[in-house]
């Protein structure tokens, strides 16, 4: 019998991923894979218009076509008692009202908001018979007034997006002490000032977004297959008012997914029309966006307009900080809309900083463009971004050097646990040490000598710092639940022992790109002491697994690790129980390591699975005590946020001549917590790394200011980074763990969006500054870059 864990397998170890043996060779299934040749196929017909009344849709011509079983509209759902997808956060203004929460049916029922806002569904045998039936559906429509630039919603001039939403607010939100903040900037020395936009972004994950829904007549249940990251939510809000199917009569299954990056959290209308429309066909229906639906519908990121200002002591003391926002939701509240640019954003402002007096104000509002919601990271970007930017800003008005002022201010080692201002208190931390890493790692000293050299052969080079704090997690239910959630923060998981020692994990989170079927038995390797082979992960399915709240924020290991250490914990202490009665011993004697059981002071040990054996023979302990077998579940619900951080540095060099830049390196120094596998962790920050260098220098989503036509509706016209653009990263990790939970891990899917952006932008500024350009804002692109160079060269410079 195999008595001892492999120690290649155990935490810290670089294990290959499981995953990579399907999806490197073309096996992995994805939501379009479940298809079958009868399926029937789903085509929406989506309005043209930013902003339009429907007078009449005409479906006749369109349901006489060959192959076409039915065309479904508004009124039919709705008549149906289908209802509006919901919000999942309660935000309340500064007055204490309710926000402005208007309905969002899945299909328009009397006006469109958004180009590409869904009005019918054409149910036919084909996807090609499908579309041909969509361009036959006559709508007539009154083209109205948009509104889609974010600065000018809040005004009482911009057209009305909603009629309950005065000035297209949501809600005017705020957190902070504002009479204390002003007054610390009034007697301050020094106030510096900045006012910046955080791009809106399209997150282009490599499998569209997709939806395969049928009913098992004889049953009366559902299954729907969907592109997930949140499988259990779906079937919750599905169930939870907006269609009338019972918990125990749905199945949500969300296979392989191939990204998501937080636009597959949310439940999006086409879900929901697919399998409301099941229940009227004996086929399955099934329907799979194309890249160009992608880019109108999928939920987008980012989008705030901020002006703040900083206050400081002569001594580059950080006293004060005001930021004002305007954060864009879209034309309707996505699960996620309220909660990414207040709760997830305005709390991060402290950053990495001891800042006395922080007040934030957000204007949530309505506009005609695609919802937003998250992207990854989630607020913690915008606000780093805003953040680190500013301290930039305000080293260069006190002529003292950029890692000095930060190191200056930083919350020391010993002052964790830290509160800051605005709501947050950081367990654990060494900014110094990250810091101090990074600039050693990119010869900081040595940087104005590789200046002069890149002057001499005509390029302007730069360097840009960025030292960071994000959250990662969740807080505890009943504090989401205070602050508006409207469903709860934990993770559920199940962990089934074999007779035999097979170990069966079946987890609430889900695994899109994290690597959760390699690192999570990792979990299990290392805590049972046996074979990485005789563990099995289970995923994605509701009715193998019980609950969960899927993967987001990056919850998975800092909470659904963090249950699986639970139930295993519970798996050993029933072990002891059996072998107490088996052994009749004193089961405060026997202790667990390595895989085997022992009796303290004696010779005698059972292993893992001569244990397992015993759980289901059932024969040496009273049933009437223990129960046979061995299987445990366990939740657990967060005791905090846990609180990544660390610095980026972006060295680059700029050819004045066309504005291009060339990122010659990336240095990222990350505090991650215990990382349990080395190399799952790169992989993750250096996708992080690669997105936030595509907001930072190419992607941004536009719409045209009058007709609110989305410009960027395709990889033509949005983007894109690819591998040309990309260094390679030098990454790093430096840990200190997290204090309240038992792996110490804090996150790290998230960092490389949080903390590469200012570095970047931070960097450009540092190159173009000698030339006369002190502020650019996101994509730093080189038409914006050549503009900004030249009219510098055309404006005046003074003393």
């Amino acid at each position: 019998m195999e008595q001892f864990k492999s120690d290649a397998f155990s935490i810290g170890k670089s294990v290959k991923r499981r995953e990579d043996e399907r999806f490197l060779k073309g096996k992995g299934r994805y939501v379009a894979d479940f298809g079958e040749a009868g399926d029937l196929r789903a085509i929406f017909v989506r309005s043209p218009y930013a902003h339009a009344r429907i007078t009449s849709v005409d479906t006749s011509a369109a349901v006489a076509m060959p192959g076409v079983h039915a065309v479904y509209v508004g009124r039919d759902l709705q008549e149906s008692g289908v209802g509006s997808i919901g919000c999942g956060w309660l935000l309340h203004s500064k007055d204490g009202s309710p926000m402005a929460e208007p309905p969002h049916f899945p299909l328009c029922i009397d006006t469109v908001r958004h180009v590409g806002d869904p009005v019918a569904v054409v149910i036919a045998d084909s996807t090609a018979l499908a579309k041909d039936a969509a361009e036959a559906v006559d709508i007539d429509y009154e083209e109205l007034d948009a509104i889609v630039d974010t600065a000018a919603a809040p005004s009482d001039t911009a057209p009305q997006v909603w009629p309950e939403a005065a000035r297209n607010t949501c809600a005017d939100w705020e957190i902070g002490n504002s009479e204390a903040t002003r007054a610390t900037l009034d007697a301050a020395p020094h106030v510096v000032e900045i006012e910046i936009v955080n791009n809106r972004l399209v997150a282009n994950p490599m499998e569209p977004r997709a939806a395969r829904a049928f009913r098992d007549k004889s049953s009366g249940r559902y299954t729907l297959y969907t592109t997930s990251q949140n499988p259990h939510t779906i079937k919750n809000a599905l169930c939870g008012g907006v269609l009338d199917i019972p918990e125990h009569d749905l199945r949500v299954i969300s296979p392989d997914v191939g990204g998501g990056f937080g636009t597959k959290i949310f439940l999006y209308p086409e879900e929901v029309v697919v399998t409301w429309a099941a229940r009227h066909h004996d086929r399955p229906i099934r329907w799979t966006s194309d890249r160009s639906e992608g880019f109108m519908t999928d939920a987008q990121g980012r989008d705030h307009v901020s002006k703040a200002r900083l206050a400081l002591d002569d001594d580059g003391l950080f006293k004060g900080l005001w930021v004002d926002t305007i954060a864009n939701v879209g034309a309707y509240l996505s699960q996620g809309a309220t909660a990414i640019p207040t709760f997830y954003y305005a709390p991060l402002l402290s950053g990495v900083y001891r800042i006395p007096e922080i007040y934030c104000n957000v204007r949530v509002v309505f506009t005609n463009t695609t919802p937003v919601d998250a992207y990854r990271g989630a607020g913690r970007p915008e606000a780093s971004y805003l953040l680190e930017r500013l301290v930039d800003k305000a080293a260069h008005h006190l002529g003292m050097d950029r890692a000095e002022i930060r190191r200056r201010n930083f919350i020391p080692p010993d002052a964790f646990p830290y509160e800051t201002p605005v709501g947050l208190t950081y367990d654990v931390g060494d900014h110094h040490a990250t810091l101090d890493i990074a600039l050693e790692k990119i010869d900081y000293t040595g940087f104005e000598e590789r200046r002069r050299i890149s002057a001499e052969n005509g390029k302007l080079r730069g360097l840009g710092l960025s030292t960071y704090v994000e959250v990662a997690g969740g807080v505890p239910s009943r504090i989401s639940a205070q602050l508006g959630a409207r469903g709860a923060r934990f993770e559920a998981v199940e962990v089934r022992v074999s007779a035999k020692g097979q170990v069966t994990i079946l987890c609430g989170t889900h695994s899109h790109g994290q690597s959760h079927e390699t690192t999570f038995p990792q979990l299990v390797c290392d805590k049972l002491g046996i074979a990485y082979d005789k563990v099995a992960f289970v995923q994605g399915d509701t009715d193998r697994v019980h609950y969960g709240r899927g993967t987001a924020a990056s919850r998975s290991l800092v909470i659904g690790g963090t249950a699986i250490v639970k139930a295993l914990d519970k798996i050993i202490e029933k072990g002891k129980s059996i072998l107490a009665y088996s052994l009749d011993v004193n089961r405060n004697d026997i202790e667990f390591h390595d895989g085997v059981f022992s009796v303290a002071g004696t010779n005698q040990v059972v292993p893992f699975d001569e244990l397992c054996g015993k759980a289901y023979l059932a024969a040496d302990f009273p049933t009437d005590e223990i129960e046979p077998g061995l299987t445990a579940t366990a939740y657990y619900d967060p005791e905090n946020w846990t609180y990544p951080g660390g610095c980026h540095i972006c060295e680059l060099e700029i050819d004045p001549d066309l504005g291009t830049v060339q990122i010659l390196r990336v240095v990222a120094v990350d505090d991650v917590g215990r990382v349990i596998n080395p190399m799952v962790v790169h992989g993750q920050l250096h996708g992080g790394l690669a997105q936030g260098i595509g907001q930072a220098l190419l992607e941004s989503t536009r719409y045209d200011n009058e007709t609110g036509q989305l410009l960027s509706a395709s990889f033509m016209d949005y983007a894109m980074p690819r591998a040309a653009d990309m260094p390679i990263f030098e990454v790093s990790t430096h840990e200190t763990l997290c204090t309240h939970n038992p792996l110490g891990s804090k996150g790290c899917a998230e960092v490389g969006s949080v903390g590469v952006p200012p570095a970047i932008i931070n960097a450009v500024i540092d190159a173009l500054r000698p030339v006369g350009v002190d502020s650019i804002d996101m994509p730093a692109t080189p038409d914006r870059i050549w503009s900004a160079i030249n009219a510098a060269r055309a404006t005046p410079r003074t003393s």
